[in-house]
C-alpha cells in the first residue's frame, strides 16, 4: 500500500515528450529500499539506451510482451503502462521509466519540485553518483593524459595533507588538516574550496560512481573501482587517489549537449554532476581501457612562464578572418592591457569571438568564465557578499561569506601550478551595469595588477593575478546606457566591431561562399547599413548566419521579426515607417 502523506511524484522523459508518475509504498524492496509504485497511464521511454542494466531490460521486455506497456496515443513514440507496476525501489522505477539506469532518489520529483530523496533518512546517499575531476592542468602537467587514462586512476594533490587517520574525514577534521597544513599559503576562499573537494573525493565519492574529467578537447568517463588512498607521489600531484575503469575512447567536447558544457564549465576540481546524470549514461556505459606503459613525471626543474599561444591559421579561418594580423593585433593587446573591450552595435559577433578567443588562449573552456552584467548587478553578484543561506538540517536562513565569479576564477588562476596558464573572464554587456558600484576597489587592481587591496567583506589582502585576463562586449546601440566612465576607459583596450570595418565587413559574404549559399542577403545587408547611416546602429551579419534563415520563408521571417523591431526601435518617435524603408522589397529594388 503507498506510504502514509506519501506526495505524487513525476518523472520526465528526455525532451519532454511524456511524463511518468508514482507513489513510494510502505513496503520493503528485496534490496533494501521502499517499494515504488508506476501508476496506470504513465509514459515510457521507447527507446532503451547503452546504460541501462540486465535486470531493467529484460523486465520491460516482459512487460512489453504481456501488455503492459503498449504503444503510447497519448505520447506518439513513447509508451504506456496499462497498469499499476510496483518496483522494488524507485531507481528500479526510473530505469523502467527512462530506459536506463538511473538514480531515482534524486530523479523523481514532487509537482513543487522537491526530489523523491527529500523523504528518505538523512544518512541517506544516491546509489550512483557522477562526478568531474580536473586533471588536464595540475602545476602545468596534464595528469589525464600521462597518469590517469593509461594508469587506470583519479587523483587530487593534497600534496600538504597531514597522513589521514580515519577512512572517511567529516568536513571538520578536514578543515583542520586544511588549516594547518595550507596556513599562509592560500587564501579563505581556497581554503574552504579545497576542503569541499577533499570531502567529495575521500568520504562522497563511492566504489561504482561514475568520474568524468577533461583533456585536449575531450571528455573522458570511467567507474570508481577503488577506496581513496593516501601516497607519495612525484611532485605531490596525485597524493590522493582512486583506481578507475576509464572508457577507451572520449567524446568531443564541442558534442556534447549544451547542459553538460555549461555543467563541466564551473571553476572546481571536483563537481558533483549526479543532477546531469542523464546526458552522461546516454554517452555510454563506462569501460576499462587499455593500460599503456608511461614514463615517470620528472621534477620540474624551472617553473614555466606565462604566455598567449599564437593563433593558428586553423582558428583564422574558423572565425572567417581573412586578416590574421587583426587576431594577432588583439592578441598583442591583451597580453599589454589584460584588458580588452570588444564594441560595436548588434549582431556583429563580439561575444562569440571573445568565447573562441578565450577557450583558445586558456586551452580550454574549463579556464574561461561567462558573466553578463546588469542594471541590478553589483559588487556582492560580482566578487563577494553575504548572502542568505539556509542551512540544510535545521533549515534556518543565516547569511553567510559567498565568493563570486570573480573571486572564485582569481583564487582558481592563484592556485600552486596554474600561474603560467591564462584564465579568462568574459563580461557581456559591461556597459549595462554601474560599473563603479560593481567594481569597487577593483578598479585600483585593473590598473596596477602589482598591488593588492584589503578586501571589502573578507578583510583579505587581495590581488588580481596577472593571468587573470578580462574581456568586455558593449553594444553600442543600447543607448539607455550612459556611456562607459574615463576610469574604465583607461583601464581596457577598446576594439570595435562594425560592418563598416573589418574583419565584420564582408564576414557575411565569405560565410555564405562557404556554406555554398547565394550572396543575396550579404548584399541586403549591406544595402540596409548603407540606408541606415547611423555606424553605431548598424546591423550586424550574425542575425543572417543561422540555418533558419535559409529554410523556406526564413529571411523574410528574420527580418520581420528580428531586424524590423530594431529599426523600429531606433526610429521610434520620428514617425517614419521602417517597413517602408528597409524592407525587404523596398532594398531589393536597390540592389544592381
Amino acid at each position: 500500500m503507498p506510504l502514509p502523506d506519501s506526495p505524487e511524484f513525476r518523472l520526465p522523459l528526455p525532451g519532454g515528450n511524456g511524463v511518468a508518475t508514482g507513489l513510494l509504498l510502505s513496503t520493503v524492496g528485496n534490496n533494501g529500499s521502499l517499494m515504488f509504485r508506476i501508476d496506470q497511464g504513465s509514459a515510457v521511454a521507447a527507446e532503451q539506451q547503452p546504460g541501462i542494466g540486465d535486470h531493467a531490460r529484460r523486465l520491460r521486455a516482459e512487460l512489453r510482451d504481456n501488455g503492459t506497456l503498449v504503444n503510447s496515443t497519448q505520447w506518439p513514440g513513447q509508451w504506456e503502462s496499462t497498469a499499476d507496476l510496483d518496483c522494488n525501489s524507485p531507481s528500479s522505477a526510473a530505469a523502467i521509466v527512462l530506459g536506463y539506469n538511473a538514480s531515482g532518489p534524486a530523479l523523481w520529483r514532487t509537482t513543487e519540485g522537491h526530489p523523491l530523496a527529500d523523504l528518505l533518512p538523512a544518512n541517506w546517499r544516491a546509489p550512483h553518483k557522477a562526478w568531474l575531476v580536473r586533471g588536464a592542468n595540475v602545476s602545468g602537467r596534464d595528469l589525464v593524459q600521462r597518469l590517469w587514462l593509461p594508469e587506470s586512476f583519479v587523483s587530487l594533490s593534497g600534496a600538504q595533507m597531514p597522513r589521514l587517520e580515519e577512512p572517511d574525514p567529516t568536513k571538520s577534521t578536514l578543515r583542520r588538516y586544511v588549516e594547518e597544513g595550507y596556513e599562509g599559503t592560500t587564501s579563505y576562499h581556497q581554503k574552504r574550496g579545497l576542503v569541499d573537494e577533499l570531502h567529495a573525493f575521500l568520504t562522497q565519492m563511492r566504489v561504482g560512481d561514475t568520474v568524468a574529467t577533461l583533456s585536449d578537447g575531450m571528455l573522458y568517463l570511467g567507474e570508481i573501482t577503488g577506496e581513496a588512498i593516501q601516497t607519495e607521489s612525484p611532485g605531490g600531484l596525485s597524493n590522493l587517489r582512486r583506481s578507475v575503469a576509464w572508457q577507451q575512447t572520449g567524446h568531443p567536447y564541442e558534442e556534447l549537449s549544451e547542459e553538460l558544457q555549461q555543467r563541466l564549465s564551473l571553476q572546481h576540481d571536483v563537481i558533483d554532476l549526479t543532477n546531469i546524470m542523464d546526458s552522461l549514461t546516454l554517452l555510454g556505459a563506462p569501460g576499462p581501457a587499455a593500460v599503456e606503459e608511461t614514463e615517470e613525471l620528472p621534477a620540474e626543474t624551472t617553473p614555466r612562464e606565462l604566455a598567449l599561444p599564437p593563433i593558428p591559421p586553423a582558428l583564422a579561418e574558423e572565425l572567417l578572418v581573412h586578416d590574421p594580423a587583426w587576431l594577432d593585433e588583439l592578441r598583442e593587446l591583451l597580453w599589454e592591457e589584460n584588458q580588452l573591450v570588444l564594441y560595436g552595435p548588434p549582431g556583429t559577433g563580439k561575444t562569440y569571438l571573445a568565447m573562441k578567443l578565450a577557450e583558445h588562449f586558456g586551452g580550454g573552456p574549463e579556464q574561461v568564465t561567462l558573466v553578463q552584467f546588469h542594471p541590478s548587478y553589483a559588487y556582492e553578484d560580482f566578487f563577494e557578499g553575504f548572502r542568505p543561506e539556509a542551512d540544510p538540517d535545521s533549515g534556518e536562513v543565516a547569511f553567510r561569506l559567498k565568493a563570486g565569479p570573480l573571486r572564485e576564477l582569481a583564487d582558481l588562476a592563484s592556485r600552486e601550478g596554474n600561474q603560467h596558464i591564462p584564465h579568462f573572464l568574459i563580461i557581456d554587456e559591461l556597459n549595462r551595469a554601474n560599473l563603479a558600484k560593481v567594481f569597487g576597489e577593483l578598479y585600483f587592481l585593473l590598473e596596477y595588477r602589482k598591488r593588492s587591496v584589503r578586501l571589502t567583506y573578507s578583510g583579505d589582502d587581495f590581488r588580481l593575478p596577472p593571468n587573470l585576463f578580462v574581456i568586455g562586449t558593449m553594444n553600442t546601440a543600447d543607448r539607455s546606457i550612459a556611456l562607459v566612465d574615463a576610469a574604465m576607459r583607461r583601464r581596457f583596450a577598446f576594439v570595435e566591431l562594425s560592418p563598416r570595418t573589418e574583419p565584420t565587413r564582408g564576414l557575411l559574404a565569405r560565410w555564405l561562399h562557404r556554406n555554398n549559399k547565394d550572396q543575396e542577403p550579404a548584399y541586403l545587408l549591406d544595402a540596409l547599413n548603407e540606408r541606415i547611416g547611423d555606424p553605431e546602429f548598424a546591423i550586424g551579419p550574425s542575425y543572417l548566419m543561422k540555418p533558419g534563415v535559409y529554410r523556406e520563408g526564413g529571411l523574410e521571417r528574420t527580418w520581420r521579426t528580428k531586424i524590423l523591431p530594431l529599426l523600429e526601435e531606433h526610429h521610434y518617435g520620428e514617425g517614419i515607417d521602417a517597413e517602408s524603408r528597409y524592407g525587404l522589397a523596398e532594398l531589393r529594388k536597390s540592389l544592381p
